[in-house]
């Protein structure tokens, strides 16, 4: 779990962090009688991340700072507070906390930023309240909270199914070097479904992801991310952003994130994907980059 590169700050404070979410693949299986779509999905987690600070307090507040903490300045009652909440009802307890979320990730970015504040937020307050809790127990609190909360406890790479909630250990996989790339604008999860249309046909099963690189390579190939052209057809940006990664000498896939608009280049060695980083910067100083690897 992120607690393990975590730790106790000042006066009993407790530190995690909250790292990027990618899905490598995005298959949309089907649509529910509820009207949520299941999905197929390898999902790692990155160096890139939010970082949450949770002092022990009287009462519950939020405080939000970071490159993004503006655009959750208005959120009054977001994932972190509802997260500390329903873990305090859980347990019959106060939801006493100071909590100051640092936001390094952009917000509604295809990246999980929310999920993965909420699931740092679980883990945070199950050591700072001294439950003992653990992942297992913590899991149905994060099933209630959010889709993408239950993958963002752990935060290794997994294979979601169903709605998110049906998570299967990924395999060993290859250290990737990615490079994520925003355009600097957002998108609404729910605006990219209702552009989706008629489901698309899946690919054949290709079994479990390969665990060496060219292999894992090929078989991303062959699962593409369904939401992909919804999002492109809604925000344009996102062509430049993909079309401006596939360029880079290095990057092996180009491919969105998630719901978007954050897209992630796979490179080849950490060196490559550092040169396409300061190329990108370069070029297109008003887009967020980010270089990171995957988290084990």
């Amino acid at each position: 779990m992120p607690s393990r590169a975590s730790g106790r700050g000042s006066a009993g404070a407790v530190e995690e962090r909250a790292p990027a979410k990618v899905n490598l693949d995005l298959l949309i299986t089907g649509r529910r009688a509820d009207g949520y779509h299941e999905l197929d999905s390898l999902v790692v987690f990155t160096s890139p991340a939010d970082r949450l600070v949770l002092h022990p307090a009287t009462d519950l507040s939020l405080e939000v700072r970071g490159p993004f903490g503006a655009a959750l300045a208005d959120a009054a009652d977001n994932l972190v507070l509802r997260a500390a909440r329903a873990l305090a009802a859980h347990t019959g307890r106060a939801p006493e906390a100071r909590i100051v979320l640092e936001k390094n990730l952009p917000v509604a970015a295809g990246l999980g930023g929310g999920s993965a504040d909420a699931a740092a937020t679980l883990r945070g307050l199950d050591r700072l309240w001294r439950l003992g809790l653990g992942a297992a127990a913590l899991a149905p609190l994060a099933e209630r909270l959010g889709a993408d909360v239950p993958v963002c406890l752990a935060a290794r790479p997994a294979r979601m199914r169903g709605i998110g909630e049906r998570l299967e250990p990924a395999p060993d996989l290859p250290e990737l070097a990615l490079l994520l790339v925003n355009p600097n604008r957002s998108l609404a999860t729910a605006a990219v479904f209702a552009a989706l249309g008629a489901l698309p046909a899946a690919p054949p099963e290709r079994g479990p992801p390969p665990g060496e690189w060219p292999a894992l390579i090929d078989w991303l190939k062959g699962r593409p991310n369904h939401l992909q052209a919804p999002a492109r057809r809604l925000l344009p940006a996102i062509d430049r952003v993909l079309t401006a990664l596939a360029r880079q000498p290095g990057c092996a896939l180009a491919r969105m994130s998630g719901s978007g608009a954050t897209c992630f280049g796979l490179f080849t060695d950490a060196a490559a994907c550092a040169r396409a980083a300061a190329t990108l910067r370069h070029a297109r100083p008003d887009w967020w980059i980010a270089t990171g690897s995957t988290v084990a």
